[in-house]
C-alpha cells in the first residue's frame, strides 16, 4: 500500500505502470474534449454533439476516475458544474449551491440507486419521480414575498443575475400571495408550440433557424435586452425549494406549499415506494414524452424525505439522494419523399432527403442530410423508403437506418452525372468522395457563396439571410460578394416585404461589416480547406490581403498550422482573375483588407515551441501563453520531439512524463522568466 493520498484523502493503491500511463492519456483527452463541449453547451448555447454523446464521454471519464482515483483532480469536469457568468451580467452568489445530477442510463442503475437507499433506510422509503425539463436552470429568491434576485446556475456557486429577464415570464410573479422569504429552483424552457412559431418567423425573415428548444431558451434568457426575452415567450417549472423559513418534512410537501403561494411547480411529480413503482413512473414519463407540450431529456428520481437527504449528503458536484435517468437518443420513423441536390459554395454537390415532417429531439424535421452519394449507397437509401431519423449533435438530422421490412418496390438511387443547376459534368477528385461542379459561373455557387459570406461566422451581415440573397440574385442586384457593398437603400426598399426601417437596417449592417477584421473576410470568401481558425492564422501573417497574390505554396506552408492542401488552395484562389476583381471592388468600397499582425514585444523566443502545463500562482495559463507568443514563441498543447521547453506548474500531470521520456527540458515559471528576461 502506498503512503500517497488522493483528492478525497483515500490511500492510493499501486497499479500497473503501463495501465496507469494509458489511463492518464485517455483521461487527459476526455477532460479536454468534455471541457470544449461544456463551453459550447453551458456558455455559448451552441452544442456540436448530442446530449447522449456528451453523457457517454462523461460516463467513460467517471469510470476511469473510479478505477484510478489517484488521477482525480479538483479541476476535473466530474468535480464541477460547467457554466460560467456571461460578460454583461452581474455575478450572483448562490447561498445554496446549484448542483447537477448524477446521470444514469439504464433501469439497472436506477434499481441499484433505489436498492442502496432502501437497504439502509427501510423498504418504505419514499422517492419522488419527476420529468427532467430540457432548459436552463435558474434560482428565484423571494424576500417578504417579493422577488429580489433571479439567477442562472453558472458553475453552481456563482451564476448570472438576470432578475429583469426572469420577470418577463408570465409564470413568474414579482409578488407572491404571502410574505414568505423563500428560494426556489426551476427550469426555464420554450414550449414546443412557441419554438415552432419562432422558427417560422425566422424562416420567413430569411434568418438562421434555432437548432432546438433548449438552446433557444438558454440563449434567450441570457439576452442583455429584456424586451427580446418578453417577445420570445419563455416558461418555467419550479422543481425544488432550496431554502425556506418554513420547515417541511418532505419534498412533495414543499412543492405543494410553493404551488399554494403562487409559484408554478413541475407538472409531473409522483411519489413512489420501491423499485417497481419508481420504474413504472419512469416508463410512464417515457410514454408521455411525445405528447408533452415541452421537451424533456430524462426523469429525475429523488428521495422525498428532506432530513434523509441531509443524512445522505452530497459530493462536490452532485447530491447523493438523487439520480437522473436519461432516455436513449430519440429516433423516429418517417418516409423519404424526395432526394434533392444542393450545390455548395465550392461546387460540391450534396444530396438532401426531404421527409414527411416528424418531431425529433425538440424540433420538427422535414429534411435530413445524406452526407454524400457513398453514404446513400452504403445504407441503400431510396425514395419512398421508411427510415428512422435522429439528430447528430442535437443539431443536424440524419438517417440512422432504413426500415427494410417496410420496403416495397422502391427503385435504387442513381447518382447524378451533371450539375442540377448549370448542367456541367460533375467531377470527383482523386481520394475524395464528393462530386463537384467545376463551373465557377454556376448560379448555385454564387448563391451559396453570398449566403456564406454574409453568415454570422464570416462577415456577419444581419438580415442578409437565404431568402433575401435569393431576392437580390433574382432581381439582378448581386452576382458576387463584392456587389453587396454597392447596394443602395432605394434598391433594397424595392424588395418584397422591405420597408423603410428594414431597408435602413440592412444597409447599416452592410456598412458596419466593412470594419470586420481580415480573418472574417478570408473565411467569408470561401477558400477551399480554409476554416475560421486557418483564416485567422493567415490574417496574422500578412500586412494586407494583397500579400497573398505574390506568396507561393512554400511560403504559406512554412506558416505553422497551414497544411499543404491549404497552401495550394490559397495560391490557386488568389491566382484567379475573378478573385482579384472582387478584392479590388471590395477595396474600393472601403472594406477593411489590412492584416492583423501583432507587434511583438521581442524575438527572444523566436523559433521555440513551448508547452505550458499545470497551474501557476503568479499567472494564469492563458496569460502565460500570451506572454510567450508576444515574445515570438509558439505555444503547443502537446509534448513532442519538436518541443523546445516545458514550463511546469503544480499538478503538471502526464506531459512531464512525456517530456522526460523525450529528453525535453522542464523549467518552472520563475526560471523561465529569469532565463529569458521576460
Amino acid at each position: 500500500m502506498s503512503d500517497l493520498l488522493n483528492l478525497f484523502g483515500e490511500p492510493v493503491v499501486e497499479v500497473d505502470d503501463g495501465k496507469l500511463k494509458e489511463a492518464k492519456k485517455e483521461i487527459a483527452k476526455l477532460r479536454k474534449e468534455i471541457n470544449y463541449h461544456s463551453e459550447l453547451y453551458y456558455n455559448q448555447d451552441k452544442p456540436e454533439i448530442s446530449d447522449y454523446e456528451f453523457d457517454m464521454l462523461m460516463k467513460r471519464l467517471k469510470a476511469l476516475e473510479t478505477e484510478f482515483p489517484m488521477l482525480i483532480t479538483k479541476s476535473s469536469p466530474t468535480q464541477r458544474v460547467g457554466g460560467a457568468a456571461k460578460a454583461g451580467f452581474s455575478e450572483a452568489m448562490h447561498a445554496v449551491p446549484m448542483q447537477s445530477l448524477n446521470d444514469v442510463f439504464s433501469y439497472a442503475e436506477v434499481e441499484e440507486f433505489v436498492r442502496k437507499v432502501t437497504e439502509e433506510y427501510g423498504e418504505n422509503t419514499e422517492f419522488v419521480v419527476e420529468t427532467k425539463i430540457d432548459g436552463l436552470s435558474v434560482s428565484l429568491e423571494y424576500v417578504d414575498g417579493v422577488l429580489k434576485k433571479g439567477s442562472t446556475r453558472g458553475n453552481g456557486l456563482v451564476g448570472e443575475e438576470i432578475t429583469d429577464n426572469l420577470l418577463q415570464l408570465d409564470e413568474i410573479s414579482e409578488k407572491l400571495n404571502t410574505n414568505d422569504t423563500i428560494e426556489v429552483r426551476g427550469e426555464v424552457y420554450l414550449s414546443r408550440a412557441r419554438f415552432d412559431e419562432l422558427n417560422d418567423e425566422l424562416e420567413k425573415a430569411g434568418k438562421p433557424l434555432m437548432a432546438n428548444s433548449r438552446n433557444a431558451a438558454a440563449g434567450t434568457l441570457r439576452q442583455l435586452d429584456s424586451n427580446v426575452v418578453k417577445q420570445r415567450g419563455l416558461s418555467i417549472f419550479v422543481f425544488n425549494v432550496q431554502k425556506s423559513e418554513k420547515k417541511f418534512e418532505t419534498h412533495s410537501e414543499s412543492l405543494d406549499y410553493a404551488r399554494k403561494i403562487g409559484i408554478t411547480t413541475i407538472a409531473y411529480s409522483k411519489v413512489a415506494v420501491g423499485i417497481e413503482e419508481v420504474l413504472e413512473c419512469i416508463t410512464e414519463i417515457g410514454n408521455l414524452r411525445d405528447s408533452l407540450p415541452y421537451d424533456i431529456d430524462g426523469a429525475v428520481v429523488k428521495v422525498n424525505n428532506l432530513s434523509l437527504r441531509e443524512t445522505l449528503g452530497t459530493t462536490t458536484k452532485v447530491p447523493k439522494w438523487a439520480v437522473a435517468y436519461k432516455y436513449p437518443p430519440e429516433e423516429k420513423e418517417t418516409v423519404i419523399e424526395e432526394i434533392k441536390l444542393q450545390v455548395g459554395r465550392t461546387g460540391q454537390v450534396t444530396p438532401l432527403a426531404i421527409v414527411t415532417p416528424v418531431r425529433v429531439a425538440g424540433s420538427t424535421i422535414s429534411k435530413c442530410t445524406l452526407h454524400n452519394f457513398d453514404y446513400i449507397k452504403e445504407k441503400d437509401i431510396r425514395v419512398g423508403d421508411t427510415v428512422k431519423i435522429r439528430k447528430a449533435g442535437d443539431v443536424i438530422p440524419e438517417i440512422a437506418t432504413v426500415v427494410m421490412s417496410k420496403r416495397d418496390k422502391q427503385q435504387e438511387y442513381i447518382v447524378p452525372t451533371v450539375c442540377p443547376v448549370c448542367g456541367e459534368i460533375l467531377e470527383k477528385e482523386e481520394g475524395q468522395v464528393a462530386l463537384r461542379c467545376t463551373n465557377s459561373e454556376c448560379g448555385a455557387q454564387s448563391f451559396r457563396a453570398i449566403e456564406h459570406f454574409a453568415s454570422r461566422e464570416a462577415m456577419d451581415i444581419d438580415g442578409l439571410g437565404e431568402a433575401i440573397v435569393e431576392q437580390l440574385i433574382d432581381n439582378g442586384l448581386v452576382s458576387d460578394v463584392a456587389d453587396i457593398y454597392y447596394l443602395t437603400y432605394e434598391q433594397v426598399k424595392g424588395l418584397d416585404k422591405f420597408k423603410e426601417k428594414s431597408s435602413k437596417n440592412l444597409i447599416d449592417a452592410i456598412n458596419e461589416s466593412k470594419k470586420n477584421t481580415l480573418d472574417k473576410l478570408i473565411f467569408g470568401l470561401g477558400i477551399r480547406h480554409i476554416g475560421k481558425k486557418a483564416a485567422k492564422v493567415l490574417a496574422e501573417h500578412v500586412d494586407t490581403i494583397y500579400d497573398f497574390t505574390h506568396m507561393t505554396s512554400e511560403d504559406l506552408y512554412r506558416i505553422d498550422e497551414v497544411g499543404e492542401k491549404m497552401a495550394d488552395s490559397v495560391v490557386e484562389f488568389f491566382s484567379k482573375t475573378k478573385t482579384m476583381e472582387i478584392i479590388d471592388r471590395l477595396d474600393k468600397a472601403g472594406v477593411n483588407l489590412k492584416g492583423i499582425k501583432e507587434e511583438k514585444a521581442s524575438n527572444k523566443l523566436d523559433g521555440m515551441t513551448i508547452v505550458v502545463t499545470g497551474s501557476f500562482d503568479e499567472i494564469s495559463r492563458n496569460d502565460l501563453s500570451k506572454l510567450i507568443e508576444s515574445h515570438s514563441g509558439k505555444v503547443s498543447s502537446s509534448v513532442s520531439k519538436k518541443t523546445s521547453l516545458v514550463i511546469a506548474g503544480e499538478n503538471a500531470g502526464s506531459k512531464l512524463d512525456k517530456a522526460n521520456e523525450l529528453g525535453v527540458e522542464i523549467v518552472d515559471y520563475t526560471e523561465f522568466k529569469n532565463r529569458y528576461g521576460i
